[in-house]
Parts: C-alpha cells; sequence; structure tokens
C-alpha cells in the first residue's frame, strides 16, 4: 500500500476501481487545520486528468503496469497483430484500443504494449520512423508563397507536411508523436 504522503510524480495507484498515474503533486501545511496532498491524476486506461485532495495518512494499492515490447505483425480488419519476440506468442488488439497510434507503423516494427491486470489499454508506436514517400508533388524552385511546405503521403497511407525538395521515392524521418517532418534519411 502506498500513503498519500509518499506520492511521487509517475506512480501508478488504484482508486476506487481506477488505475490513475500521478502527474503532479503538491503536499499542502496550512496555518489552520490538517495537512493534505492535492494532486492531479491522469487515469491511465481513458486518458481523463482528475484533480483530488487527500489525506497524507490515506493508502492506496500500487497498481503495476506491464510494458512489452512488441513487434507489429499486420492488420485484419479491425483487428492488429502483434507477436511477442521472445515467446512468439501472439496477441490481436482492436481499433478502439489503438486509436492514432499505428498510422506511421508498418509492418515488423517494434511498439510498446501497456496492459494492466492482463488487459491492453494502450500501444506506443517508436518515436521515430522511417518511412519512403510514395505520392508527392513535385516542388518548384522559388515557390515559398504557401511556408515552404507541401503534402505527402508515406508507405503507410498517412498524410505529412514537408518541405519543397522531398520528391516520391525519398525516405524521410517522422516523430510519430505530433506527425512532423524531421529530416530526409
Amino acid at each position: 500500500m502506498v500513503s498519500a504522503g509518499d506520492f511521487r510524480n509517475g506512480l501508478t495507484v488504484e482508486i476506487d476501481g481506477t488505475v490513475y498515474q500521478i502527474i503532479e503533486f503538491q503536499h499542502v501545511k496550512p496555518g489552520k487545520g490538517a495537512a493534505f496532498v492535492r494532486t492531479k491524476l491522469k487515469d491511465v486506461i481513458n486518458s481523463g486528468v482528475v484533480e483530488k485532495t487527500f489525506r497524507p495518512t490515506e493508502k492506496f494499492p500500487p497498481a503495476h503496469i506491464d510494458r512489452k515490447e512488441m513487434q507489429y505483425l499486420y492488420s485484419d480488419g479491425d483487428l492488429y497483430n502483434f507477436m511477442d519476440p521472445e515467446s512468439f506468442e501472439q496477441i490481436s488488439i482492436g481499433q478502439d484500443v489503438i486509436g492514432d497510434a499505428m498510422k506511421f507503423v508498418k509492418e515488423n516494427d517494434s511498439c510498446k504494449i501497456f496492459s494492466y491486470n492482463g488487459s491492453v489499454f494502450s500501444v506506443e508506436p517508436p518515436l521515430f520512423v522511417e518511412l519512403e514517400v510514395t505520392e508527392t508533388e513535385p516542388g518548384f524552385k522559388g515557390d515559398t508563397a504557401t511556408g515552404a511546405s507541401k503534402p505527402a503521403t508515406v508507405e503507410t497511407g498517412a498524410q505529412v507536411s514537408v518541405p519543397l525538395f522531398v520528391n516520391q521515392g525519398d525516405i524521410i524521418k517522422i516523430d510519430t508523436r505530433t506527425g512532423e517532418y524531421l529530416s530526409r534519411v
């Protein structure tokens, strides 16, 4: 059990049947009355953020979040299939859990799978990926009126804004958190 007085940033605890990660905490000792702990908590299942206050002596069970590196194999309709590279065990995860996380991931890339009590709640793609540009308009010299960028489609089908000098067939590096172009490879 973890007492509210021992809260730290990044700690995951179970409060009233919901798993929360502590984003911020502050011990408050008012001049009058008892001390308390003011926290900002993120629900790890649905990403909602709430603010709660606790007495420092309140205790909560720690929540163990499993983080596992798995290889993305293929998608089959609304299911995405992953394989554990150590045990070769395969799992399927639905589109509702994945969301937009897989738009820059191609087959055989590694992803982090987050689960709690055997139930997968999130998939995190690699931070940076290298993808081939499959479709983009040619850039013209001196055409900088549009902010010097143009739309491009990469091999996974996702749209990215790229500089004018990027051509079809180029391999580019993309930040998966923001979807921004970083460089040519």
